[in-house]
């Protein structure tokens, strides 16, 4: 009789669980992920029609998220001259911000860079990383914060990611990059 008084509580739990929050289940992508990998196939999704995603520089910092049109403003790529202000696409934090709206029906990361959107995470550690975390590059202290780059974690040490100018969004080890500043996880 306990027993089953706990399995409904626990199933309960989870239920409440799965409205508010993406939850992991063994061997089935949460949201964040089946949305990143949507997006990465290049399946139409709102505010875009489908097809391959390019980096753009400054690109899904638009006033909602999704791809937008970049900006050349700070722009230090190779391809010259610089592409962002005519190519519609999403830079790293770009994807993020559009990935969680998409996810959590609400730009939960709002505006801004990887800077803004990592103040709004809670790091944890490499071995508790799960398939939907963020995974940042950079610089993380105490006080101060100097990141410029991340990515959608899908597990096996693998993230969906918009690398740089010439390259539309893709999956790279999270090696590809040599300053891993941490995982981190958004709790609603």
């Amino acid at each position: 009789m306990r027993r089953s008084v706990r399995l409904a509580a626990a199933a309960a739990v989870l239920t409440l669980a799965a409205g508010s929050a993406p939850l992991v289940v063994a061997n089935e992508p949460n949201r964040v992920v089946a949305i990143a990998q949507a997006i990465l196939n290049g399946q139409e999704q709102s505010r875009w029609k489908g097809g391959a995603i390019p980096y753009v520089w400054g690109g899904g910092h638009d006033t909602s998220p999704g791809p937008s049109l970049g900006t050349c403003q700070g722009y230090h790529g190779s391809i010259r001259p610089c592409p962002a202000d005519t190519t519609v696409g999403l830079d790293c934090s770009g994807l993020a911000r559009w990935v969680y709206h998409l996810a959590y029906k609400q730009d939960v990361l709002g505006g801004g860079t990887t800077d803004d959107h990592i103040q709004r995470m809670r790091r944890i550690p490499a071995k508790a990383a799960r398939p939907g975390d963020l995974v940042f590059y950079g610089k993380v202290r105490k006080r101060t914060v100097r990141t410029h780059h991340v990515g959608i974690y899908i597990g096996g040490g693998k993230m969906i990611n918009a690398l740089r100018t010439g390259t539309t969004i893709r999956t790279d080890r999270v090696t590809v990059l040599p300053d891993l500043a941490g995982y981190y996880r958004y709790e609603d």
